[in-house]
């Protein structure tokens, strides 16, 4: 029964699960951030990363650490995969996206090994002490919340030191900042290292919540994180404006992110095809994308056409 499908009780019952996974993934998208809005940089190792921070966390706990230190090792492994883009790119002379596509490629292998050659790994929530899982969603939401508050606040510190303003620089201005005397090539491999190390924390959250890891479970990454970052854009300067400083941006990604989820629960709810669900999202993002451009040029037309109005009297 359609009506029954269709029944807004069940659509509103699934919002705690969208929430959480639109935290998780929170963390992730200011990872995509860091590289897409502050260093300038198109970075596609997302993809894998993030499978590399669900494979590490997932295989730690099954070898009986502790889930902080799974937490600590993820987000250690997606250091390195961050790093060795930034070497790809800086060393060898390896265009942007290319480093970020032989990265992805490369750790698609790394993954199998690293989960002793499985697609997949489960990790239950009954035999060890999961930080987030499904079966507890409110409590994934806290500590979700607790992750992507600490996130914010190492990150609005960072980049307002020394080393993280010259990150900031090396996106806006690198002629200029090379000429300033700034390790351009640097920052660059310390951005790509925290933002994917940033993304496989996620991973290793996310591998958490959902309760395995899966060698594809990183596919399709970087457009959800490019969705928040742009969902949260347009939104923060709709609703702040020109007021809104680095915190709130970083704020407005996580609830780009969490809007996102919530959308795909809508489109889930809606009985959509689930074979659909990367056109849905390909279509949210060139939405938000095209949201700014025309809403620049409407408002330059209206003033042109404003002004030779005001002409023609």
């Amino acid at each position: 029964d359609i009506s029954m499908d269709l029944n807004v009780m069940t659509l509103i019952g699934a919002l705690p699960g969208d929430i959480a996974q639109g935290l998780i993934w929170g963390v992730m998208a200011i990872g995509v951030f860091i590289t897409y809005k502050i260093l300038n940089f198109a970075d596609l190792t997302v993809d894998g990363s993030f499978a590399t921070g669900g494979a590490v966390a997932v295989m730690q706990i099954l070898s009986g650490h502790s889930v902080a230190t799974a937490r600590i090792m993820a987000t250690i492994a997606g250091l390195i995969a961050g790093l060795c883009t930034g070497l790809l790119h800086t060393l060898l002379g390896i265009p942007d996206i290319l480093s970020g596509i032989l990265m992805q490629i490369a750790l698609f292998s790394v993954n199998l090994h690293i989960m002793d050659e499985g697609a997949n790994k489960a990790v239950s929530a009954t035999q060890y002490n999961l930080i987030v899982s499904l079966r507890d969603v409110s409590q994934a939401i806290v500590v979700s919340l607790i992750f992507v508050a600490a996130v914010i606040i190492l990150n609005y510190w960072f980049f307002g030191t020394e080393a993280g303003s010259a990150i900031r620089a090396t996106g806006n201005n690198p002629a200029m900042s090379r000429a300033q005397g700034i390790n351009i090539k640097v920052c660059k491999v310390v951005a790509l290292s925290i933002s994917n190390g940033l993304v496989a924390l996620s991973g290793g959250l996310f591998a958490q919540y959902q309760g395995f890891s899966d060698i594809n479970m990183g596919r399709g990454s970087i457009v959800i994180g490019l969705a928040a970052v742009i969902i949260g854009e347009v939104l923060g300067n709709a609703i702040i404006g020109k007021r809104m400083n680095f915190a709130l941006r970083l704020i407005f990604v996580v609830i780009g992110s969490i809007i996102y989820y919530i959308v795909i629960g809508v489109v889930l709810w809606l009985r959509m095809p689930t074979n659909d669900l990367k056109l849905f999202t390909a279509i949210i993002v060139a939405i938000f994308l095209a949201i700014p451009y025309l809403k620049n040029s409407f408002g330059h037309s209206f003033a042109h056409a404003k002004k030779m109005g005001g002409k023609e009297k």
